[in-house]
């Protein structure tokens, strides 16, 4: 669906969070090393509560997220600390990541402060054992230039990475310590997003700039975009956890298609006087015989409650984004107190639900005919507090889009979590004393080239293609590059591209254990590869070889396969034998017989001497013999 975002008065903002690849944690000495969770060497678990802010408000959030109290268990490891385990007081902030953050605030043209406090932001669904999570201001008043015009960037904070989600069980949670306090950025912008292409390019721009440095890790989970939308007659929504760049203009053109769908619903239920009942009624009776599987299994958990909503009838089946309706949003909300989700007479009979038990049904509550009944079938405390939560939202149709956080479906559309956050979840961390930022210290930060730059440099000086350039600019190993090409000036930055981000990434998809190919290896094989003692045939054996057994030289490793063994001598003898024997050949085809004859020669001597050499003395062999 298009939309004329302009007049629609769309207003969206960008909250980026990149990990940074710092050896060590924000407060602790643990590596930002990720596990393998079967590998946990123990485990605890916790119950978290929310505690009042220092104004004595407990956030809203934070009350959503207590509505059902669950257990919490955590993985740890040899590799985590006494800190992530919430029994040790945090200590001081990571230098490094501090001068990271300085780093990125200067690209950003951004205003940093000259002291830095940590505080603390009440998180309170497991995903850090002490119930919340210590961030701290570096800067504000920034901002970047896109093809659509200036945008704001309001913020950057420094802030410790949640534990990672293993498993939810319903009435417990499986977290693990190994990613909780990794270090990581958030960057805020201003509310300047126009349109859905716009919220893609400054994320991109964003993302070049974070890349740009170096600094930060690389892969899947590593980086999140949450998207503030709004519109005119609608309301500030936070959508969490957009993992892939590409879904960022869907999310924002589905969000604005659902507040539109509910202003929309607003006004229709407002001309039809609609209303909504507090009365939760017992119909339990109703269902005494019925013969629906869904409704019998429920059933078996406790009781069926229902609520009647005056005027409802046709709106809470209305789609507000593809596949979700406004009692898609009625279940979210549902749900959130424990059941499966719920039941109402827009989408009923089904589900084994007969039309005589809809009638006895919507008599039971005093429904009449433009009226939606909704009911939850669960045990009697969970129904109740699921229809309480429904009656909240109904009323919020008649009268708003609400604030809330929401969660990125695969999809582009968006599921309720949460209200939005308010002030009342921050509060000073008393543990982590501040840092002053000087001048000097600022000063100090070099600031690393954008990604255009180092392409064109790559162009100029190793004379790359434009492709690989920016292939190897983007990527996370153009350290590493730089440092191979300043060593070994004689290397082939061709070759070394293509083994760091193409043959490298092959043999990992083949389970070759490519993490055991240390930077030492790799400038012993780049030398040798210069040196002509590794043919191009043969990078990925040596690798291998390398990977497999890591202990080994890159000189032992070629010198086991046999590599480069083969004397000039005997390849000569070799390429002489077959020219005296497809001579008829070679008349016919003059030098053009010089790519078949070597591919006889290669299934010999491959990996033991360069396809270079072998095709330079074929032809030089073949000149002579034909006298061209």
């Amino acid at each position: 669906m298009s939309h004329d975002y302009r007049a629609l008065g769309l207003k969206a903002g960008l909250e980026i969070h990149q990990q940074l690849d710092t050896k060590e944690k924000l407060f602790c000495g643990c590596p930002t090393l990720l596990r393998d969770t079967k590998e946990s060497n123990f485990e605890f678990m916790r119950y978290l509560r929310p505690t009042q802010s220092e104004m004595g408000v407990i956030d809203k959030a934070a009350l959503e997220e207590i509505k059902i109290i669950k257990k919490f268990i955590y993985k740890a490891y040899d590799t985590t600390c006494l800190v992530e385990n919430d029994e040790e007081p945090p200590r001081e902030l990571n230098r490094e990541a501090v001068d990271f953050a300085l780093m990125i605030a200067r690209m950003l043209n951004m205003n940093i402060v000259d002291e830095l406090y940590t505080m603390r932001k009440i998180v309170i669904d497991g995903s850090n054992t002490s119930g919340f999570q210590r961030t701290g201001l570096v800067a504000t008043g920034g901002y970047l230039d896109s093809k659509t015009g200036r945008v704001g960037v309001d913020v950057l904070c420094l802030e410790e990475e949640a534990a990672q989600k293993v498993e939810d069980k319903g009435d417990s949670v499986i977290y693990s310590l190994d990613r909780l306090g990794i270090p990581l950025v958030e960057i805020g912008t201003a509310p300047d997003i126009v349109s859905p292409a716009h919220a893609r390019e400054v994320a991109e721009q964003i993302g070049m700039i974070l890349r740009s440095t170096g600094r930060v890790k690389r892969g899947l989970g590593t980086i999140r975009q949450d998207v503030n939308v709004s519109i005119a007659e609608g309301a500030r929504v936070e959508i969490k956890g957009v993992q892939e760049l590409s879904l960022i203009e869907t999310i924002v053109e589905q969000e604005v298609t659902r507040q539109e769908a509910l202003i929309g619903i607003k006004m229709e239920l407002n001309k039809l006087n609609a209303s909504v009942s507090d009365k939760i009624v017992d119909v339990t009776s109703v269902f005494t015989h019925t013969t629906s599987k869904v409704i019998l299994k429920a059933l078996n958990r406790g009781v069926i409650y229902a609520v009647n909503l005056p005027g409802f009838a046709g709106f809470v089946g209305k789609e507000l984004q593809p596949g979700r309706r406004l009692g898609t949003e009625f279940s979210d909300r549902a749900k959130k107190s424990g059941v499966g989700g719920i039941f109402h007479t827009d989408e009923l009979p089904n589900y084994g639900i007969t039309q005589d038990e809809i009638d006895e049904l919507r008599e039971a509550v005093g429904a009449q005919d433009k009226d939606c009944v909704v009911m939850v079938a669960d045990t009697k405390e969970k129904a109740k507090g699921a229809l309480e939560a429904v009656i909240i939202r109904a009323k919020e149709a008649l009268r708003i889009v609400p604030e809330e956080t929401r969660r990125a479906l695969p999809d582009g559309n968006s599921a309720y979590m949460r209200p939005l956050p308010g002030a009342a979840r921050m509060y000073p961390e008393t543990d982590v004393p501040p840092v002053a930022i000087t001048e000097d210290r600022i000063n100090n930060i070099k600031l690393p080239e954008l990604i255009g730059e180092r392409k064109e440099r790559y162009m100029q000086q190793f004379t790359l293609n434009e492709e690989l350039a920016n292939q190897i600019a983007k990527s996370g190993n153009f350290v590493l590059f730089d440092r191979i090409m300043q060593q070994i000036p004689q290397a082939n930055a061709t070759i070394v591209v293509r083994t760091l981000e193409t043959v490298l990434n092959e043999l990992e998809k083949e389970g070759i254990l490519v993490n055991k190919i240390t930077e030492e290896h790799l400038m012993q094989f780049f030398k040798l590869q210069s040196e002509g003692r590794i043919p191009n045939e043969a990078i990925g054996s040596v690798l291998k070889m390398i990977a497999s057994k890591p202990e080994l030289t890159v000189d032992n490793a070629v010198q086991s396969l046999g590599i480069g063994g083969v004397g000039t001598g005997e390849l000569e003898i070799a390429i002489d034998k077959l020219i005296e024997s497809k001579m008829d050949f070679i008349k016919e085809k003059g030098l053009n017989s010089a790519g078949p004859l070597m591919g006889v020669i290669m299934k010999d001597f491959r990996g033991k001497v360069s396809g270079e050499e072998v095709s330079r003395i074929l032809k030089e062999k073949i000149s002579k013999k034909t006298g061209n």
